[in-house]
């Protein structure tokens, strides 16, 4: 999960982004038919946004580096099972899980195709890893032409805070490169441009703690007042691809 301002409440910012792949989780669930012996592990289950949406029938697993979010998941996701550990070398014997999956974590990672090797490993044979939503910020669409300049910012942002931006367009190669074989991948359906007021000022929220320090404030104001206007005239497209992977385990 990424690590932006501090002050933000992270959880209802993980709800916002599970609110958007909820549909996809829905749909892999019911393909895979999960019976009553389920065991899922997220990979970075930060406040358990994920978790404590899980099907009453799935034994959950989480794991988060962060001992904060690990504490706020236990409040949101009590059933689960949680451990404090690292996505690159996730402390699960060989074939725990029938699901291991993640979201929104991949590009944050420094090593994304280890962090799969090792998802993997925990898979049971004809068990499924899933990535249900990594985005890929070099092929950001931004209109009209003067909020251009915000895309660019902000993902000029993500890199310094150690994510690859553009990690999403290459989520089913990397699977590849693990040796998972894919079911199902593709892109997630886009709801940027749709977002309510409270959601609107949540991702401003974010913009404005991503680009202090790196972009004058009065650029950043001047942008959500042009952000707010093309919205209000129904001219505002904000477009960033996310894409899923859905892949079974043979080993």
């Amino acid at each position: 999960m990424s690590h932006y301002c501090l002050h933000m409440n992270w959880h209802t910012r993980y709800t916002q982004q599970a609110r958007w792949t909820r549909d996809l989780r829905t749909y892999i669930f019911d393909k895979i038919q999960l019976d009553e012996a389920s065991r899922l592990l997220e990979v970075g289950c930060g406040t358990g946004a994920i978790l404590s949406e899980l099907p009453p029938y799935i034994s959950p697993h989480g794991l988060d580096l962060d001992p904060a979010a690990l504490a706020q998941c236990r409040i949101h996701a009590p059933a689960s099972s949680l451990t404090r550990g690292d996505a690159l070398c996730l402390p699960y014997p060989n074939g725990s899980f029938d699901i291991t999956c993640c979201h929104f974590l991949l590009l944050w990672v420094r090593d994304p195709l280890q962090a799969l090797t090792e998802m993997k490993r925990v898979t049971k044979t004809d068990g499924h890893v899933i990535a249900f939503a990594e985005p890929d910020y070099m092929a950001r669409l931004d209109k009209p032409e003067e909020l251009v300049q915000l895309g660019k910012w902000q993902t000029e942002s993500l890199k310094r805070q150690g994510a690859d931006p553009g990690f999403g367009g290459r989520l089913a190669e990397s699977f590849f490169q693990a040796a998972i074989q894919i079911v199902e991948t593709g892109t997630i359906q886009s709801t940027e441009n749709e977002a309510s007021p409270g959601e609107w000022e949540m991702e401003w929220e974010v913009i404005e703690s991503d680009l202090a320090g790196s972009v004058p404030g009065e650029d950043i104001q001047k942008m959500k007042l042009l952000d707010k206007a093309a919205r209000e005239r129904g001219e505002r497209v904000l477009h960033v691809p996310t894409y899923f992977a859905w892949g079974q385990v043979w080993k």
